[in-house]
């Protein structure tokens, strides 16, 4: 997430978006960057505009699920969405996997108590 963050930050202050400055962006905040992850999302940046991207997320209604509802003519923005659609199943897998985690003694404990 730092480097999406990265991102937005350098959009913001009107930089541009290229793998040397997310590398020092994420350098200075001390993440351990991966350069693959940066060229990655670079590429997946390249045709996003950023702020129209933010714009409309921030427009959406959020569903029950905490996924932002498509907004209605369904552009589409390319990579960048869909990475970050990519990532929030991953945390909520993870989550998930965390709460089950809890749960995988109790059978045991009722057969033995």
């Amino acid at each position: 997430m730092e480097y999406v963050y990265a991102a937005l930050i350098l959009n913001e202050s009107g930089e541009e978006i290229n793998e040397a400055n997310l590398t020092d962006v994420l350098d200075a905040a001390g993440v351990d960057v991966e350069e693959s992850r940066v060229k990655a999302l670079v590429a997946a940046l390249e045709d996003v505009d950023i702020s129209e991207a933010v714009e409309e997320a921030a427009a959406a209604p959020v569903a029950a699920g905490g996924a932002a509802a498509p907004a209605e003519g369904g552009s589409d923005d390319g990579g960048a969405d869909e990475e970050e659609a990519a990532e929030e199943e991953e945390a909520a897998e993870e989550e998930d996997d965390d709460e089950d985690d809890g749960e995988g003694g109790e059978g045991l404990g009722e057969l033995f108590g």
